[in-house]
């Protein structure tokens, strides 16, 4: 079977349960407040913010939603997200608990930071 491909971020988060609907819009806001000089997209069929480079992936599945800060911004925060299944880029958010949206900020503000430490890193190279 062919995946559903999406164009924009609100055609990803209607393809969701109502409840599942909220969450995403609610995790979709608090990227967008963190990050508000971000652009999103659709990257690898996941919602993306996009600010001198990948910032954050997210996506939802049966029983969690992801979002992936890249290892940098799981590695970071290893110590706060020790209840909460992660892996090298990706962080899992069980779907029957509350998603720790402080949290979320925090990770977005860090590789907001990091991206345009980055950009600044790669232009003063080119000089």
């Amino acid at each position: 079977m062919d995946k559903i491909k999406f164009d924009t971020i609100d055609e990803y988060i209607m393809n969701f349960t109502p409840d599942i609907q909220e969450k995403l819009q609610q995790l979709r806001k608090v990227i967008q407040e963190a990050a508000p000089e971000a652009v999103e997209k659709i990257s690898w069929g996941m919602p993306t913010f996009f600010l001198k480079g990948n910032l954050i992936h997210f996506a939802a599945f049966k029983n969690h939603i992801g979002i992936y800060p890249g290892e940098t911004g799981v590695e970071t925060f290893k110590a706060e997200l020790t209840e909460y299944k992660n892996s090298k880029g990706a962080i899992q958010f069980s779907n029957d608990r509350p998603i720790p949206f402080d949290l979320v900020t925090r990770i977005v503000t860090f590789r907001v930071n990091e991206n345009l430490e980055h950009a600044k890193d790669k232009q003063s190279k080119k000089k």
